[in-house]
Formats: structure tokens, C-alpha cells, sequence
């Protein structure tokens, strides 16, 4: 026979509503009751029929996640895993569950993203992305639909809650890393130009060279897939050059392993012949060879703070516009050597 809230209530020794409202994770209960009712549920076997409770809601319990592009693609990176991780931590806890596009053009994912909003099959939506002139963000504003962004918009910026880190300081602090080392020929490894997170890394790195001195040199500038082979492509073209970089900064940790891999082929080591600083520190930056020096950008908890502000928005159409943004670190390895100025390593 099936355990039902009525049952429950008797067994901790409170109201059906107060089960009711611990399911609901209430404000207005004790974390004291919460826990014994909850151990009760437990002990019981009881688990509550989410379905049922969003027919009676008007709520799905369920948050849409938008990707960049083809859900395949993405997972290549490591970054939309570990921000997937955050988010899958705070819809636990709030008992949400996701729902994935899944188109492989722009075309589709914003296809899909009609279809959630439309067909009422979520009750809020993260977007892992931000990029200029994104038709999905104009559509959400336009339909008033609960949506964060993870990064910063392109634009009406105070009006659109978002996560973030301070990608301009960040790219900042990661050249000026190098040019302490020495370093006066530095490229700049970018992923696609419509992301703000690649132009506020360039706006970063531009920033540090000027304030150097340094003369920026437009072919040292190269755009790519955050992807293994984004990584391979741009470093072969950039030691291509006549006067090729002695050191990089990288805006992904997926494109500098593919940096590594394709100076081994040619001959050159890391940091000897090329120097290399990374973002997102992510796991293999540590277990490469060399260890990348890697920006942490705390990716876990963009996607915490991303559900954590969706479902705020959800539970409370009146909270106002946030702007959260995530601390980064530089995390020092192997992958950076001095530069003298006789040009030796």
C-alpha cells in the first residue's frame, strides 16, 4: 500500500500541510522540523508525486538549459560539464529537474527553446552562453520568461540577471603574468568573436599590452572553437609567423591542451620554446604535461549561482535584476618560463 503525506504527517507527528510545505521547501518551517520530517520520509519510503503537485501549481519543477550550439559539440568541453554539475546541485535541493536542448543549428536550439517556453514544459531557463544579437534572449524578454545567463550581456545589462566572472580582469591579470615573465610577443588564443567571454578576454589582453607599452600585432590574434583542434589550428598558424609568440594566453583549457599537443609535434617544448597561460583549470590543466597555468574562473559555481537566482526568480516574480559575478584566480604550473631580453628562455 502506497505511503501518502497523511501518513507521514502521523508518523512525525505534524500537519498534512507541514509535510506539504517541507516537500515545498518553505521558508516559514524550522530546519529542525524539516530534518524530522524529511528522516520520517525516509524511514517510510515516501516520495512526493512531483506531477501531480505541478498540475496543481501551474508549475513544472523543471528548468530549461540552453546550450551554444549542438549538445554533442558542447560536451566536448569540460566546461559545460562542471557548470552542469553546479546547476544539477541546486536543482536537487530545490527538487527541480532539467531539460536539455537539443538542435544541432542556432535555428533548432532556438526552436527548441520556443517550444519550452510555449508549450509550458519549463518554469525557467539558463542559457550556459552569452553572444551579441542573440534572438533567444530577445524572444525571453519579450515573452517576460525567467531566464539567467551565464556571462555577461550584450546588452540591457542592468535589466537581465546574470553569473559571471570578471572575464576583462581576468585575460588582464593572465598577460601582465607573462609580461612579468619577460614577454613582449604574446598571442591571444580566442574562441568564437560572438561570445562576449572572447571579446572581454580580448578587451583584457588588449588592455594589459597598452598598458606595457607593448605594440598590439593584429596576426598574433588568432579565433577558434573552444574545442581540442581550435587549439591545434590557431597555434600552427601563429608559429607560422616570421616573428612568432614566445608566450600565449589561451581563453580555454580544451584549446591549450590541443596548443600542447601540436607544439610536441613540432619539435618545441613547453615552457622552453613557447609559454602558455590558460583558462578554467580545468581537471586535465593539472595532469597535463606540462601542468598548465591556468585562471580558475570557479566554474561550479556559475552554475550554482545561475539556478540558484533562476528559481528565486521563479519563486518570486519581484525579485529584482542581479548581477553576480564569480572570483577568479591565477593557479600557477609548469607551463610559463622567463623571457630575457637577448631573447633567450
Amino acid at each position: 500500500m502506497a505511503i501518502t503525506i497523511k501518513d507521514v504527517a502521523k508518523a512525525a507527528n505534524v500537519a498534512p500541510s507541514t509535510v506539504s510545505r517541507v516537500i515545498a521547501d518553505s521558508p516559514r518551517i524550522s530546519e529542525e522540523t524539516k530534518k524530522r520530517v524529511r528522516e520520517v520520509m525516509d524511514k517510510l519510503g515516501y516520495h512526493p508525486n512531483f506531477i501531480a503537485r505541478s498540475l496543481a501549481s501551474q508549475s513544472t519543477q523543471v528548468i530549461g538549459i540552453v546550450f551554444p550550439s549542438s549538445g554533442n559539440l558542447a560536451f566536448q568541453n569540460p566546461f559545460y560539464s562542471e557548470v552542469l554539475r553546479g546547476i544539477s546541485e541546486g536543482v536537487h535541493q530545490k527538487h527541480y529537474s532539467l531539460q536539455l536542448t537539443t538542435g544541432k543549428t542556432e535555428d533548432e536550439i532556438y526552436d527548441d527553446v520556443v517550444k519550452m517556453v510555449q508549450g509550458r514544459r519549463v518554469d525557467g531557463i539558463i542559457l550556459l552562453y552569452s553572444k551579441m544579437n542573440d534572438k533567444i534572449v530577445v524572444y525571453l524578454r519579450k515573452n517576460k520568461f525567467p531566464f539567467v545567463l551565464i556571462g555577461k550581456p550584450y546588452e540591457y545589462t542592468e535589466q537581465i540577471t546574470h553569473v559571471d566572472n570578471d572575464n576583462i580582469s581576468a585575460a588582464k591579470e593572465g598577460t601582465e603574468y607573462l609580461i612579468k615573465l619577460g614577454h613582449s610577443c604574446i598571442g591571444f588564443i580566442g574562441g568564437n568573436k560572438n561570445l562576449m567571454v572572447t571579446n572581454d578576454r580580448l578587451q583584457g589582453y588588449k588592455k594589459a599590452l597598452m598598458e606595457a607599452g607593448i605594440e598590439l600585432k593584429n596576426e598574433y590574434v588568432i579565433h577558434e572553437n573552444f574545442l581540442l583542434k581550435g587549439g591545434q589550428v590557431a597555434v600552427r598558424e601563429l608559429l607560422s609567423l616570421d616573428n612568432p609568440p614566445t608566450a600565449l594566453l589561451v581563453v580555454d583549457d580544451l584549446m591549450s591542451l590541443g596548443v600542447l599537443r601540436t607544439t610536441h609535434e613540432l619539435g618545441l617544448n613547453v615552457p622552453e620554446d613557447i609559454s602558455i597561460v590558460s583558462f578554467n583549470n580545468a581537471l586535465f590543466a593539472e595532469l597535463s604535461n606540462p601542468a598548465l597555468t591556468s585562471i580558475d574562473i570557479n566554474i561550479l559555481s556559475l552554475g550554482m549561482e545561475a539556478v540558484k537566482n533562476l528559481i528565486g526568480m521563479i519563486e518570486n516574480p519581484q525579485e529584482p535584476t542581479k548581477r553576480i559575478i564569480i572570483p577568479h584566480q591565477i593557479i600557477e604550473r609548469s607551463s610559463c618560463g622567463t623571457y630575457d631580453l637577448d631573447g633567450e628562455l
